[in-house]
């Protein structure tokens, strides 16, 4: 299957860069019902578990496991992805906070594991996404992510001034 967004493009959308960069590429990207909200945007990604993932010898030796903070990482870039329109000019993104995070089992190397999001609310600088990670159909952590958009570059900069 043709990809969506290829890893080329993934890369001229989202910051992040090895080792970070947890999205290999998307597979299905769908617009919501309104071009006024990005409300019902949705996006299918994969990320290939692999055993020379850099955090596999520390976690843990002999019995590697993916963090799950970092399952967390993969799905919130994944919503990055399902809030992107082609034209939109660059973005940063930071996740806010974390509700109702579950993992329910371990992820390993040789697991595929297809990132879903879908964002429920838009409220302009501030979207709600729902997440998912399954790994052969089964869903392995979830998450409602909090996520600030801002322009690239247009961080709130009243935290330096004030130093």
């Amino acid at each position: 299957m043709e990809p969506v967004f290829s890893c080329r493009d993934i890369l001229k959308i989202l910051p992040h860069r090895f080792p970070f960069l947890l999205v290999d590429k998307v597979v299905s990207w769908e617009a919501g019902p309104s071009t006024q909200s990005r409300t019902g945007q949705k996006v299918v990604a994969i990320k290939n578990v692999t055993f020379n993932e850099p955090f596999f010898p520390g976690h843990f030796p002999g019995l590697p496991v993916m963090p799950g903070v970092l399952q967390l990482e993969a799905m919130a870039q994944a919503a990055c992805l399902a809030y992107y329109r082609k034209g939109d000019p660059e973005m940063d993104f930071f996740i806010a906070s974390g509700n109702e995070v579950k993992f329910r089992r371990p992820v390993v190397p040789g697991d595929t594991l297809e990132l879903r999001a879908e964002i429920v609310k838009d409220r302009g600088q501030m979207i709600v996404i729902k997440s998912q990670a399954r790994v052969d159909g089964n869903v392995v952590s979830e998450a409602e992510i909090l996520a600030k958009v801002t322009l690239k570059n247009q961080r709130d900069q009243s935290r330096h001034e004030k130093a």
